[in-house]
C-alpha cells in the first residue's frame, strides 16, 4: 500500500484508493528506463502530461465545475508525495497543481477560470510562473520586467530565469511591473498563453547539477502583447499581494517533496546496510550505522508530525507565512543532512549513478534555494517573533 503524505488521512478509503491509483499510473507510465530517458533529454514528454490529465491527476483539487477533480490539498499532497517517492524526475506536478493552478482558482475572474482551468486539468495547458530574474531572486520588488499599457492590453518586456517547466509551459503567469513608481503596489500578474505569442522566446535550458529531467529555463519577452482580460483578477497592482497569498502553500509543497525524498533515502539505506557486508557482518549491525539511522528516522518522524499540522492548516485556511517558512526551511535542511548521511552509509556505491541515493543527493540541494532561500525563510520567521 502506498504511503500517504498525512498519516491521519491514511485511514480514509478515498485517500488510499487515490494513492493506489497514482502509484499504479506511475509504475505503468514512468518506468525507470523512461525516467532515465527524461534525464538524458532534459525534459518530460508532453504526452505524459496529457495522460496524467486523462487520469484526472492534473487539477485534482480544482472544482468540478471547472473541469477538475473536486478534491482538496490532501489529493495534491498524495500526488506530490508519490511522484517524489518514485523519482519521477522532471514531472513538475507540484508546480502545476500546487502552485500555479491555485493562482487561477483563488484570484482569477470567473471568465478566466472557465477559460484556463479546464485546459490546465486536461494537460492541454502546462503551467509555469515567471518571477525570478537574472539579478532578482527573493527580492521581488526589484524586478525589472515591465507590463506597459498598450491599447486594450499590455506589452511585456524583460527576462525571467530559473523558470520550472520553461521549455514545456504554454501558460505562464508572469510577474511584471505595470507601474514601476509604486514599488510592490505596482506589481501585476499577467497570464501569457505562449503559443504563437509574438516576441516571446524560450532561452536555453539551464545546465544544473541536479534535477536533470526538469526543463528549468530562461524566458525572454520582447514587447509581448497580452490582452487586458489576461490580467489575473482583472485589477492592476494586486500581483504582489497575490504572490504573497500563495507562497505559503508553495513552501508546504516543497516541504512535502523534501520529506518524501528524505523518507525514501532512509528506507533505501536501511535496506542497503542490512545486505551490504563489511568485516564479515552486515553494515547495519555496526553501532555507528544504527545510531545514524536512528537519528535519521527520528528526524523524519518529527518532520512528518509537523508537516501534517501544516497540511491541516492549509486545508482550514489558518496556515501563516511564518509557519510555512518553518516547514520549508527546517524540513529541507533536514532532508539535505539526512541524505548526506545516507550516502555516506552507502560508501562508494552512494557516489555512483547506479544507486538513486546519489541522484537524491544532487536533487535535494535545490530545496534550500527555490521557493525562497532558507536565509529568507529564517528572516520571515524572525519577523514573526
Amino acid at each position: 500500500m502506498p504511503q500517504l503524505t498525512d498519516q491521519e488521512f491514511s485511514a480514509e478509503d478515498e485517500m488510499q484508493i487515490f494513492a493506489t491509483a497514482v502509484a499504479r499510473f506511475l509504475e505503468q507510465e514512468a518506468s525507470p528506463s523512461r525516467t532515465a530517458a527524461w534525464r538524458e533529454a532534459g525534459r518530460v514528454e508532453r504526452d505524459f502530461w496529457r495522460k496524467a490529465g486523462e487520469m484526472g491527476f492534473l487539477g485534482v483539487s480544482v472544482p468540478e465545475e471547472y473541469g477538475g477533480g473536486g478534491g482538496d490539498f490532501r489529493h495534491d499532497t498524495v500526488l506530490i508525495d508519490q511522484v517524489a517517492r518514485r523519482e519521477v524526475s522532471g514531472f513538475a506536478i507540484a508546480l502545476h497543481n500546487g502552485v500555479v493552478t491555485p493562482y487561477v482558482v483563488a484570484h482569477g475572474t470567473e471568465e478566466q477560470k472557465r477559460r484556463w482551468l479546464p485546459r490546465l486539468c486536461s494537460g492541454e495547458l502546462i503551467a509555469a510562473v515567471a518571477m525570478s530574474e537574472p539579478d532578482v531572486g527573493s527580492d521581488l520588488q526589484r524586478m525589472r520586467t515591465v507590463g506597459r499599457r498598450d491599447g486594450d492590453g499590455f506589452r511585456i518586456s524583460g527576462v525571467k530565469t530559473f523558470i520550472t517547466n520553461g521549455q514545456l509551459a504554454n501558460l505562464v503567469v508572469v510577474a511584471v511591473k505595470t507601474d514601476p513608481t509604486q514599488g510592490a503596489k505596482g506589481i501585476s500578474l499577467l497570464v501569457l498563453e505562449t503559443d504563437e505569442a509574438e516576441g516571446f522566446q524560450r532561452g536555453r535550458k539551464i545546465d544544473k547539477i541536479g534535477c536533470e529531467a526538469q526543463d528549468t529555463s530562461e524566458l525572454f519577452f520582447d514587447e509581448v502583447w497580452v490582452p487586458r482580460e489576461n490580467l489575473l483578477g482583472g485589477r492592476e497592482g494586486c500581483g504582489f499581494e497575490q504572490l504573497m497569498a500563495e507562497l505559503p502553500r508553495e513552501r508546504v509543497v516543497i516541504a512535502v517533496q523534501s520529506l518524501a525524498m528524505l523518507e525514501v533515502a532512509v528506507e533505501d539505506t536501511i535496506a542497503y546496510t542490512k545486505v551490504r557486508q563489511a568485516f564479515g557482518r552486515p553494515v547495519f549491525e555496526f553501532q555507528n550505522t544504527q545510531f545514524k539511522l536512528a537519528e535519521a528516522k527520528t528526524g523524519a518522524t518529527i518532520a512528518r508530525v509537523f508537516l501534517n499540522q501544516c497540511i491541516k492548516q492549509v486545508l482550514d485556511g489558518s496556515l501563516s507565512g511564518a509557519q510555512a517558512a518553518m516547514a520549508k526551511y527546517w524540513i529541507s535542511e533536514l532532508q539535505n543532512r539526512v541524505i548526506d548521511e545516507c550516502l555516506q552509509l552507502h560508501g562508494a556505491c552512494g557516489y555512483t549513478n547506479e544507486f538513486r541515493i546519489g541522484r537524491m543527493y544532487r536533487d535535494a540541494r535545490v530545496s534550500r534555494i527555490y521557493g525562497g532561500s532558507n536565509e529568507i525563510m529564517r528572516l520571515l520567521i524572525a519577523r514573526s517573533l
